[in-house]
């Protein structure tokens, strides 16, 4: 079984690398629909519309002109996520997603980190480099 460390992915809006990222999270779930009928002694279920969804935290970076600033809410940005990185034969994920929410926060004794949050308009395709 293959593992893979979280350093060597990345994040991209549209062909750019999104700088200074620290995690992500990407979540695709299925509805289901009830299809039991009298006379059934159990609940039996089907599988109905898919959707995805998710994160993205990093450290600031006001410069990343290409990445972090293209994530601005009601956006629509095409997501390319590489969990193992973007090297010939990798697989990763990609899809089109409005940018939901940003939020930035900072402490005195930490960096300044950005958030973004997305929801999927469309498919979440699985594909490889």
């Amino acid at each position: 079984m293959a593992t893979t460390k979280g350093s060597e992915g990345t994040v991209k809006s549209g062909a750019n690398a999104i700088a200074e990222i620290r995690s992500y999270t990407i979540t695709e779930t299925a509805d289901v629909l009830e299809d039991t009928s009298m006379g059934d002694s159990s609940r039996t279920y089907l599988s109905s519309l898919k959707t995805f969804s998710g994160s993205i935290d990093c450290f600031w970076d006001e410069t990343d002109t290409n990445g972090q600033l293209t994530l601005d809410p009601g956006s629509s940005v095409t997501i390319n996520v590489f969990p193992e990185g973007s090297g010939s034969g990798d697989t990763f994920y990609t899809g089109t997603v409005l940018i939901t929410e940003r939020s930035i926060t900072a402490s005195f004794d930490g960096m300044v980190e950005a958030s973004f949050s997305f929801q999927g308009t469309g498919a979440l395709s699985e594909t490889t480099v």
